[in-house]
């Protein structure tokens, strides 16, 4: 991004976001290697504060386009709304990360599609950043499919649920209809659904939020019998699936 564009509210906001939790999230892998539990409130107090980031550089949702032009949203909805949706994603992307090339596959999927939506919509400083992350995350997979011989852990996995955040807010978020507000929830619903699910069984079954658990849709379809790679096939489809409505709602409506 810097040798292509230079210094842009962009690429600072990846910059500076995503060092930090590289570097948080380097601690939290370097305490588990150790058997070890890194403090959860550490860690939330990073992501929030990383996730107010965007808005230092004016990468906010900003509001709606109605048939009578652009609805914004007062200042303290927009900035919460971003940090909720920057929050959210940072963790969703982390919560996935449980079977070999899960994580790394979706995102591909997920950058591709935000990639298409914003050449389709001519944001091209926000389809650089996209494409990049296809490319990375495609490299990565090659290595990380199963058996995996490398792994991303927390550094790499808050890292890219940050930029997908990032990206869509400064993408399919600007600009976006009431109904294309569907287009990034689509593109990302495997990680939206799963930890949606997941934090409502959490929630019945009466057990903290944070707490880590064999709840998330991957590891039902093992249990269900289910390879490790039929079960990231299966969910690559879905992936693929949503990211093809998305697309498909995108276009029907441009």
């Amino acid at each position: 991004m810097f040798i292509v564009q230079g210094i842009t509210p962009l690429s600072m906001t990846i910059s500076i976001g995503g060092c930090i939790l590289v570097v948080v999230g380097l601690m939290d892998d370097a305490a588990k290697s150790r058997g070890a539990d890194f403090p959860v409130w550490p860690r939330v107090i990073a992501y929030m504060g990383v996730a107010a980031i965007p808005l230092l550089f004016d990468i906010r949702i900003e509001g709606l386009t109605g048939p009578h032009g652009m609805i914004f949203f007062p200042y303290w909805l927009g900035v919460v709304s971003s940090i909720i949706w920057v929050f959210a994603l940072i963790n969703m992307i982390n919560f996935i990360d449980g079977v070999d090339g899960l994580a790394s596959g979706v995102a591909t999927l997920s950058s591709f599609t935000l990639f298409i939506a914003a050449l389709i919509k001519q944001q091209y400083p926000t389809a650089l950043l996209a494409i990049i992350l296809v490319a990375a995350c495609a490299a990565f997979l090659f290595y990380n499919f199963y058996p995996a011989r490398i792994f991303m852990g927390d550094a790499g996995a808050t890292f890219l649920g940050y930029a997908l955040a990032v990206t869509a807010v400064d993408g399919a978020f600007k600009s976006a209809t009431l109904v294309t507000v569907a287009v990034p929830l689509l593109a990302l619903g495997v990680p939206i659904l799963d930890t949606a699910v997941v934090m409502l069984r959490r929630l019945i079954s009466g057990k903290g939020l944070h707490r880590a658990d064999k709840l998330h849709t991957h590891h039902v379809l093992m249990r269900w019998g289910l390879t490790q790679i039929q079960t990231v096939s299966f969910i690559y489809l879905v992936a693929a699936l949503f990211s093809l409505l998305s697309l498909i709602l995108l276009l029907a409506l441009s």
